[in-house]
């Protein structure tokens, strides 16, 4: 795992001066990678490369980059892993082409694929994460590539007269180009989401290249040309193709499942995995061990507080698997030298609160091995999260009711506060079966009084992965954009909980849970290795009736079953958590003053982008206990406290 940045500009500086500014740009990425660096630069063209390794495979010399391919054609600064490397130079070797091996490196295995097969048919047969720059000096043309999932960052723009690019964008910041203009749109678009969702990014100019996007540029000051090389939605819109029984599906799984573990075991340094206790993070770790000859070192967090802590759950998987288990029940000291970090770890502005135990598992793990497994994406492409379960029910019946009686209901709903709700619930759960008992449930009542509301089923569903819905209102001089979400149409799709499902693997994933992931272990300069993100497992999920992985109100079916033949059905079934934390508790006692200092209405007006109102009413609320608004109020925080580091 690395880090790459560089930029194409007017031919009027000296390689000197090149290769300073690179350098000074990579530095920048030095947690991505602290075992090396390097730069190539072309001062006839005005062109230059950095990169910084984080050495996984192939820990010589052999490994270093940029790497210029044999021919000398090509030069790449690559982040990421291909794990089928070895097999591709065996299909090399199968055709006959002549080569001289320097190393072992995935990166050295790339170039001559794209020597061989040129770059979109070497894309194509990659399985891994990545995204790379690769710069052709025959053409005097780069390549900017991201891989299917996006799994990998990648960031680009013209800033004055150049065209910047990079894994992560305080490298960009460095070039003197660099306008540091805040994007309207983008921050809109952050408090409906809570993350900045590409292709946009918080700078006017700069985007994210979309996942399985190949950015070709011709000269330094002419339009990109892009071309989609995989498409999650047309994966997703595909009609059912697999022609077995459901025991079938369930064996080829398995299978698919075995080998994208085994495939990502594969490291010159020692690696772990990461355990909740959950399906997904089950699944990788018991299939991790089932394949190991050693006991696989786990990791897990937990809190104090009860209703969050599932660190007891990880424990009996680990017991029962025979892992090496480590496990951090995290403080809210620990929090709170955390919050103080992320300004710098996520640089844009970033709210999914769960970035403190995920920044801390990685922490955990990197004190360890260097390389860890993850169970992400599981939520994704076997219908895991509670709209896949509750949403189509909800919306059929809503959107039968006129205007006028959902808009009652929604009044009735809301004219509780959420405590009280929350209170008269405490009451109830010991009478109601599991699947019923509702953590929060004031909250869950509030959204879904706005959620039955809404007017079109795509309204509904940006309804539900929004928190700012009013972001327009929040925002002073707010641009009127239209959501991201609309990539694709309902039609495309024989269910509503089927575009669901696909609308958060195009969008919510990749800016939002990857995101995390990998600014989160690459701060600690962790690779983190997501299995069941393979796109052959996806594009198989995607072949399967729903019904196979929507059951009742029982998600993940087929990964269930699959999950069962080594772990049993009992230390693993129970209600969906999450990743949560006690954000609604933290902010109305130890990150009180914090957020105070932050919410001070004075300094927001004076900062320019944001309505004090309806955040002093929320936050008066919130402590008053009336109504939990620790999401909107945590986008708030994550908002000011990045503006606050990055000016």
């Amino acid at each position: 795992m690395c880090g790459f940045t560089g930029f194409w500009q007017l031919p009027d500086w000296s390689d000197q001066r090149l290769q300073e500014t690179v350098r000074m740009m990579s530095v920048r990425l030095s947690h991505r990678g602290p075992d090396g660096n390097g730069e190539w630069c072309d001062e006839s063209v005005g062109f230059a490369l950095g990169h910084t390794r984080l050495a996984i495979q192939d820990l010589t010399s052999e490994g270093h980059q940029p790497m210029v391919s044999s021919s000398q054609r090509y030069i790449i600064a690559y982040n990421g892993e291909v794990y089928n490397a070895s097999l591709l130079r065996c299909e090399l070797e199968s055709e006959g082409f002549d080569l001289h091996w320097r190393g072992h490196s995935d990166t050295e295995t790339m170039l001559a694929c794209i020597e061989r097969w040129g770059l979109e048919g070497s894309v194509k047969k990659f399985i891994g994460m990545f995204a790379f720059a690769l710069w052709d000096r025959q053409e005097r043309t780069l390549h900017l590539v991201r891989d299917r999932l996006g799994i990998k960052p990648l960031y680009f723009g013209f800033q004055k007269k150049s065209f910047l690019f990079g894994s992560q964008l305080n490298a960009l910041r460095t070039h003197p180009s660099f306008q540091h203009e805040i994007c309207r749109e983008a921050l809109s678009n952050f408090f409906k989401y809570n993350a900045v969702p590409a292709p946009f990014s918080i700078y006017q100019d700069i985007f994210k290249l979309l996942p399985g996007t190949i950015l070709t540029l011709k000269t330094y000051d002419s339009s990109p040309h892009f071309r989609s090389y995989w498409d999650s939605f047309e994966i997703s819109a595909q009609n059912t193709t697999f022609a077995g029984t459901y025991n079938d599906a369930v064996e080829e799984l398995d299978v698919l499942l075995r080998d994208s573990v085994k495939l990502r075991m594969i490291s010159d340094v020692p690696l772990g995995t990461f355990l909740s206790g959950g399906i997904d993070s089950s699944t990788v770790a018991a299939l991790m061990q089932s394949q190991s000859d050693r006991s696989v070192k786990s990791f897990s967090i937990g809190f104090a507080e009860q209703r969050y802590n599932e660190a007891p759950y990880a424990s009996e998987i680990a017991k029962y698997l025979g892992t090496d288990h480590s496990e951090l029940i995290v403080t809210s000291q620990q929090a709170m030298d955390v919050i103080r970090k992320l300004p710098f770890i996520f640089d844009e502005p970033f709210s999914d609160s769960s970035q403190i135990p995920t920044f801390l598992v990685f922490e955990l793990a990197r004190s360890s091995v260097t390389v860890s497994l993850s169970g992400d994406g599981g939520d994704e492409i076997f219908a895991g999260y509670n709209r896949h379960v509750w949403g189509d029910k909800i919306w059929s019946k809503a959107s039968v009711c006129p205007e006028k009686l959902r808009y009652l209901f929604s009044q009735a709903l809301t004219f509780i506060h959420q405590e009280k709700w929350n209170k008269c619930f405490n009451l109830l759960n010991p009478l109601l079966p599991n699947r019923f008992r509702l953590k929060d449930p004031g909250r869950h009542f509030h959204d879904l009084a706005r959620y039955i509301y809404a007017r079109t089923p795509e309204e509904f569903y940006s309804s539900i992965v929004s928190h700012w819905t009013s972001a327009d209102a929040l925002l002073i001089d707010s641009p009127t954009n239209s959501s991201f979400l609309t990539k694709t149409t309902l039609s495309s799709f024989s269910s509503f909980t089927e575009w669901m499902m696909a609308s958060d693997l195009a969008t919510y994933l990749p800016d939002d849970i990857l995101t995390k992931v990998d600014r989160s272990s690459m701060a600690v300069s962790l690779e983190a290795r997501v299995p069941l993100l393979d796109h052959r497992v996806v594009e198989f999920a995607w072949s399967l009736p729903l019904t196979w992985k929507l059951q009742g109100t029982t998600g993940k079916r087929i990964l269930r079953d699959v999950l069962n033949r080594y772990v049993p059905a009992k230390l693993v079934e129970r209600p969906k958590m999450g990743f949560g934390v006690p954000i609604e508790h933290w902010l109305r006692n130890e990150l009180r003053e914090w957020a105070e200092d932050l919410l001070n209405e004075s300094k927001i007006r004076q900062q320019g982008f944001l309505n004090p109102t309806p955040i002093r009413k929320r936050w008066s609320e919130h402590l008053s206990t009336s109504s939990n608004w620790q999401y909107h109020l945590w986008d708030v925080l994550m908002w000011q406290t990045w503006l606050e580091n990055q000016r």
